[in-house]
């Protein structure tokens, strides 16, 4: 287009708009008007909208559209890859709580493995004694043999219905020994006295069949009380061991722990040496006829009897034909074999603490037909938890010249 000489003008530009009578004529047109009137609508709803949106973003919750479980690592990373890292300050400040009456346990750090030493869990070692007073100074020269850490155990012992001097000899050697470098972290003596199921009774009547189900009770009551005055929230194991255990490995605790399991017996003998042609001969007896496997006889057995009656091991009244662990094994085969157990004795069990604050103790009453320590096992199965024994992990028993029934 050719540009006039002189470039642009008013009177050139004014001469090129169109009649202000054509202008008019279009302002005046429906259809203008129309349009202009649409176009207002538009945008004012479209600012409204944009402002209502903006409104929901305040509370709208926003996020992937899936869970961050079901999110692949990539999906993650590009959801997360667009969104500023949020900076909370003094979100929650913490709780301090001055007040001297109230404490804090925290069980959850409280625990029981095979790793015991390394991580320093704590034993509680429990002994029920009567009458005991003969037997003291051999349990705490083999207690103090223990290789287990000695600042990681406790001791504790309850002291009941004994006519000898118990008391004063049982804190005459933890003295002796807590002043030397074999000393515990710490020791409890318990008193309680029980009713006297077994006063007046001779050797022979205590270990007849009648005296076994009162004799149970009370010694499971007795071990209750024992384990409920002593178990504190930082034990970890809980050994029970009988005060005449004539011998047993020194590394007993690590041993046991190494298993991992929730309840551990061993196998228990004992020595009895008689002269023969002039020789004084050794011979291995099997103790302890309270640690074994259930039987079809004995379930049968139980289901005939008044729920309050309690099976004793061993006695002709009752026969189980239960397979027994002292018949079992021998201490010069593999110790690591373990098998599950039925029913324990109470001359050396170690048990995992969670156990014992779940509630699983030593019936002092009838439970399922068992008292005491074989009534424990069998709440303790029923409860879920493992029992177990080693036939060739011998422990040594002292020879209390007991004679066999039907065992």
């Amino acid at each position: 287009m050719l540009l006039p000489k002189g470039g642009y003008s008013w009177k050139a530009a004014r001469a090129r708009l169109p009649p202000s009578r054509a202008v008019w004529h279009l302002v005046r047109n429906t259809r203008f008007l129309l349009f202009i009137g649409l176009a207002g609508i538009v945008v004012t709803l479209w600012r409204s909208m944009g402002s209502a949106a903006g409104e929901m973003q305040r509370f709208y919750c926003w996020g992937p559209a899936k869970p961050p479980m079901q999110m692949s690592p990539n999906e993650n990373a590009e959801w997360h890859g667009h969104l500023q890292t949020p900076v909370i300050f003094n979100h929650h400040r913490a709780v301090e709580v001055n007040e001297s009456t109230i404490t804090h346990v925290n069980l959850n750090k409280i625990t029981s493995t095979e790793k015991a030493v390394t991580n320093r869990e704590r034993v509680l070692i429990l002994t029920p004694l009567r009458d005991a007073a003969p037997y003291l100074e051999q349990h705490f020269d083999l207690l103090t043999q223990l290789t287990y850490p000695h600042h990681l155990i406790d001791l504790a012992f309850l002291v009941g219905n004994s006519k000898d001097d118990t008391l004063a000899a049982l804190a005459m050697e933890l003295e002796r020994v807590q002043k030397t470098e074999s000393a515990f972290r710490s020791a409890l003596i318990v008193e309680k006295d029980f009713e006297d199921v077994l006063h007046g009774q001779s050797v022979e009547e205590r270990h007849s069949f009648a005296a076994q189900g009162p004799r149970r009770k009370a010694m499971g009551r007795a071990r209750n009380y024992l384990l409920s005055s002593a178990l504190k929230p930082e034990h970890s194991w809980v050994y029970w061991r009988d005060v005449d255990i004539k011998d047993s490995p020194s590394k007993i605790i690590e041993d046991f722990v190494s298993y991992d399991k929730d309840i551990l017996v061993p196998n228990v003998w004992f020595h009895r040496y008689k002269e023969r042609d002039g020789k004084l001969v050794d011979i291995e007896g099997r103790f302890d006829y309270n640690s074994w496997q259930e039987s079809e006889d004995g379930l049968k057995l139980a289901a005939t009897l008044d729920k309050d009656v309690v099976l004793a091991e061993g006695y002709k009244e009752y026969k189980t034909n239960r397979k027994y662990m002292a018949k079992m094994g021998d201490w010069r085969r593999n110790k690591d074999e373990i098998i599950p157990l039925d029913g324990i004795g109470g001359v050396n069990i170690l048990v995992k603490a969670d156990v014992h604050r779940s509630g699983i103790n030593f019936p002092c009453y009838a439970f399922e037909n068992q008292a005491e320590t074989e009534g424990f096992a069998k709440m303790a199965k029923r409860a879920g938890y493992g029992v177990y024994g080693l036939p060739n992990y011998v422990v040594w028993h002292i020879d209390t010249e007991e004679k066999p029934g039907n065992a």
